[in-house]
């Protein structure tokens, strides 16, 4: 087959077609369009508020794990929650054996029932010594009177004997109201100020009083704040010892966050910043809303237990993070719970820069609020109790004149009934 042809004939181009051609510069024209839109739109985004915005997804979620200590020794008798039951504050969780201790409060009851009546039958004494010092102060006055008259008779009208008896009965009398008066002060001395809440056996049974309710009290463990259990080690029977841990509390709803920011992003962060941040756990869909609120003091690793040395000849630069703590909005938590340990991504809006950076607010629950402890007030009330139901009379018991200094109200001071007898003022 020739080729001669073929080889000097020439082939004609194909034609473009101009309104493809048109038709591309056009969407490419487009295309590089809203690229450039969208890089003015995205410069101008950052420059006025991308550029204030400090993201990270190193958070986690905080929060207070309240340790649930045995405070007395005993075997547990009863256990009340399990693990992940929600508790309030002042509920009981276990409960100890508190034979023993109730025993021992009934001993220390009747140790201060006694002390208070010896303190009454010490006023009583003490009464009595009055009496007597207003008896033989009678005697001597009637004695002295005696004498009197005999030393202004004369020979014929008394001897000189009957004179010297006379005279022997006014030292007599004498005698005996020293005798009476230091008796006195004896007892005014055992008694003390007449205050039965001023003596010191019964103060002394007082704090032991308490110690023992104390005790009773606390084989009774309940919840310091409101929150989930978790970590329960204690089963029924089992021996506890003082200080062992059996479980803890934590409340879910006082939690925050500890965002870990780079030390670079750290520069213009400051306290009560508002802050967004989500979940993995809630996803997107849900933002959380808060402030800051506290920088640490230093990074991580500054708090670590191993801390790095850095001297080492092997240096080699780490970008440090330093700890930021996120309070969050109690009515978003209360409507999404959220979990100690749970991941978070958090974004600071950093357009308000005239905050504080060392004085932090407290966070949302970060300082959980224990529940009120009325153990003291409950045993000072046993206390009183016990003392007004001793002291003194029953109520209702009518008393005479002549009783009227033995049946004062608690906390006054015997009248003095005589100049002669000595009074402890």
């Amino acid at each position: 087959m020739s080729t001669e042809n073929l080889l000097g004939e020439r082939v004609p181009l194909a034609q473009r077609d101009p309104t493809k051609i048109s038709r591309r510069n056009r969407l490419l024209a487009l295309l590089f369009g809203v690229a450039a839109v969208a890089a003015v739109a995205v410069a101008v985004h950052w420059f006025v508020s991308g550029r204030f915005v400090e993201e990270t997804d190193n958070a986690y979620v905080a929060g207070n794990v309240v340790p649930i200590a045995a405070q007395v020794a005993g075997t547990a008798r009863e256990v009340l929650v399990g693990n992940t039951q929600y508790v309030k504050a002042g509920q009981p969780l276990v409960r100890l054996d508190d034979t023993e201790a109730r025993i021992a409060l009934g001993q220390v009851e009747g140790e201060l029932i006694r002390a208070v009546r010896q303190v009454r039958s010490a006023h009583f004494s003490t009464a009595m010594y009055r009496a007597a010092v207003e008896a033989r102060a009678a005697e001597l006055e009637q004695a002295e009177q005696a004498l009197k008259a005999r030393s202004d008779a004369t020979v014929q009208v008394v001897s000189g004997e009957e004179y010297e008896r006379a005279r022997e009965s006014v030292a007599v009398a004498q005698a005996n109201l020293a005798a009476a008066r230091s008796q006195l002060a004896s007892g005014l001395a055992t008694s003390g100020s007449g205050d039965i809440d001023d003596d010191p056996a019964v103060m002394q049974a007082i704090q032991q009083l308490k110690l023992a309710y104390l005790r009773v009290a606390r084989t009774t463990l309940v919840a310091p704040v409101e929150g989930s259990v978790a970590q329960r080690s204690v089963q029924i029977g089992q021996p506890i010892a003082a200080g062992a841990q059996l479980m803890t509390v934590v409340p879910v709803r006082q939690v925050w966050i500890e965002a870990n920011f780079k030390e670079g992003q750290v520069r213009n962060l400051r306290i009560g910043q508002p802050v967004s941040a989500v979940s993995d756990l809630y996803g997107s869909g849900m933002v959380f809303h808060g402030r800051v609120g506290g920088l640490s003091p230093g990074t991580g690793s500054a708090f670590s237990m191993l801390p790095p040395q850095n001297a080492a000849g092997n240096w080699i630069k780490v970008v440090q993070r330093v700890p930021v703590v996120v309070s969050l909005d109690p009515a978003e938590l209360a409507a999404h719970p959220l979990r100690v340990g749970l991941s978070m991504t958090v974004s600071v809006d950093t357009h308000q820069r005239d905050g504080a950076l060392n004085t932090a607010i407290d966070p949302a629950g970060a300082g959980a609020s224990p529940a009120p402890d009325e153990e003291m007030d409950r045993a000072d009330a046993l206390a009183k109790r016990l003392i007004e139901e001793n002291d003194g009379f029953g109520p209702g018991e009518a008393t005479s004149k002549s009783d009227e200094g033995l049946s004062r109200p608690r906390g006054r001071k015997m009248a003095c009934r005589s100049k002669s007898i000595p009074c402890r003022q």
